[in-house]
């Protein structure tokens, strides 16, 4: 009886706070879809209204005041109830949403009859539906790995027979090898998460990684670029800086490799760390890690114009030397393979949008996008006549970009998952950072693991900021997309929140919770992220190198 007294006196009020919490999850999810379809879908208002007046009712302070009036009165009811201050917080939000989304109502009521005049309406729903489908399964993700393993398999099968015949004959090579690294990156989330040292796996992810590095270096020339106006000698001797770059690199993964089971070795043997093996490692951490922010990135306002290839190249080599030297085990080849699948989605994309450019040139009527809400365009289905618009021109969202937002949704989760459990820092073995510090030190250990755990962040980041720029989109439209579904997963994790069990269970779905309510933040920072880190690169607007034009 008093077990169930108490349990009553913490949940008497659960069901209005969550209901208010809830409401306002998905008053943000609206709320932010509505300024995506303002900003990036529909066309600019033809009115005279301005861009803030544009789509809101005319008697929108009505409104307002409705939203105060709700306001008071549960503030009202909070202070007769003498309720903590966060109850005021907690419905605040939830009102302020909703009152904005009532003022909007003719946006709304545009979008609706928009689509209701598209010849073709089941595709925005089957998108839309496949997406929430598809976050419900990220969420069980969070509990069972091996998701992420069936996922890869599906994405080695469909999305080659997905894309057309044509497609397919013209890229097989890089469909065949989108296939094989999809179903070997499977294979890490299906072992387990607690793992011992096995230098020999460390070994083999490094040798791989250099081998990358080599092959990058040897094609290089193909994709390293003059500085704009340099004379031959000036054009040469900057190639030859860039390629050396990466050769040195590439040299540091190299020596990392050797260098980490060396040094465990010699700690093992001696019981203390070597100080030249620790000064070894931190040179090669630090010069390694400096690297693509020195070379090439925002931070150097003196860096000139980069192939989007050769930074990619040289970011993931960077990052490449410091998270060998932190590996203990398979994490390395991981790295491999997550990288080269990173740079096959880049590359299928591109070449998927590039299709869809040509395809829309000659016969718009027959594509089906988000865009397609605001207004049909009437062109003519022949070639595109020469000094008429681009393709890129007028680049609005489309459904394609759906499944742009959910790959990058997907690809964070894998680097969170790919090699452990994020939501328990105990999953990431301590063992390597032995070969850096000398002493037990709490903070230094957990900074470096850390470090090492955002790694494959730093490349998808970077990835999805070339591919951001490569389909022509506004700088934050897909991030902001990305933002406004991930609250569907939070609100997952809100409901599955426990107060009975081990403390396990319990202190699990809390971290699942805080983890992804903390991912709109963690995505900013992704897309700061990767701003810094691309920079200054020249994307090519077909599949050649030559072409190319500058992105800033």
């Amino acid at each position: 009886m008093c077990i169930e007294g108490l349990r009553y006196f913490q949940r008497y009020d659960w069901l209005l706070l969550r209901s208010i919490v809830s409401m306002g999850y998905l008053g943000w999810i609206l709320y932010s879809l509505l300024f995506i379809f303002k900003s990036y879908v529909l066309p600019a208002p033809t009115n005279r209204d301005s861009g803030v007046n544009a789509y809101r009712l005319g008697d929108s302070g009505l409104v307002a005041v409705i939203g105060l009036l709700v306001f008071a009165m549960f503030s009202l009811v909070f202070y007769k109830q003498h309720s903590p201050g966060m109850y005021y917080a907690y419905v605040a939000f939830p009102i302020y949403f909703w009152t904005d989304i009532l003022q909007q109502l003719p946006l709304i009521q545009h979008i609706c009859s928009s689509y209701l005049r598209l010849a073709v309406r089941w595709r925005p729903i089957a998108f839309a539906a496949i997406y929430v489908l598809i976050l419900e399964a990220l969420v069980y993700a969070y509990f069972d790995r091996r998701v992420y393993s069936v996922a890869f398999g599906i994405l080695a099968a469909a999305w080659p027979l997905s894309v057309s015949a044509k497609f397919r004959r013209q890229h097989t090579m890089l469909l065949a090898t989108w296939s094989g690294f999809c179903l070997m990156t499977s294979v890490f989330t299906l072992l387990p998460v607690e793992r011992n040292d096995h230098l020999g796996l460390v070994i083999a992810g490094g040798v791989l990684i250099t081998l990358s590095g080599l092959v990058a270096w040897h094609f290089s020339s193909s994709f390293t670029l003059p500085p704009l106006g340099a004379s031959p000698k000036q054009a040469r001797e900057a190639i030859a800086i860039d390629r050396l770059v990466i050769l040195v690199e590439t040299l540091l993964v190299g020596i990392a490799t050797f260098l980490g089971p060396i040094t465990s070795k010699e700690t093992e043997r001696r019981g203390s760390l070597p100080r030249f093996h620790q000064l070894a490692c931190w040179a090669i951490l630090i010069v390694s890690t400096l690297l693509p922010f020195v070379h090439g990135s925002r931070l150097n306002r003196s860096a000139r114009d980069q192939h989007y290839l050769y930074r990619l190249v040289t970011i993931y080599l960077a990052f490449a030397a410091p998270f060998v030297l932190l590996t203990v085990s398979y994490e390395s080849i991981f790295y491999f393979s997550y990288s080269v699948v990173l740079l096959l989605w880049l590359s299928i994309e591109r070449a998927l949008y590039y299709e869809k450019a040509e395809n829309q040139l000659m016969a718009p009527t027959e594509q089906t996008r988000l865009s397609d809400l605001a207004l049909q365009r009437s062109v003519s289905s022949t070639a595109r006549p020469k000094g008429a618009q681009t393709f890129a021109a007028s680049r609005t969202l489309g459904l394609s970009d759906m499944r742009t937002s959910i790959m990058f949704l997907f690809f964070v989760n894998v680097a969170f998952f790919g090699t452990g459990n994020v939501a328990s820092l105990a999953s990431f073995s301590i063992d390597s950072v032995y070969r850096l510090i000398t002493v037990f030190d709490p903070f230094m250990m957990s900074v470096l693991l850390l470090f090492k755990i955002f790694i494959p962040f730093f490349l998808v980041s970077a990835v999805f900021g070339v591919l951001n720029r490569s389909l022509e989109l506004p700088p934050f439209s897909l991030f902001l997309f990305v933002l406004s579904t991930t609250d569907v997963m939070t609100v997952n994790f809100f409901f599955l929140v426990r107060d009975d069990g081990s403390w396990l269970d319990i202190g699990m779905s809390i971290s699942h919770f805080c983890i992804s309510g903390m991912f709109v933040l963690f995505t900013i920072v992704l897309f700061v992220l990767s701003h810094a880190l691309v920079g200054r690169v020249l994307i090519p607007s077909s599949g050649s190198v030559k072409p190319a034009k500058k992105q800033h």
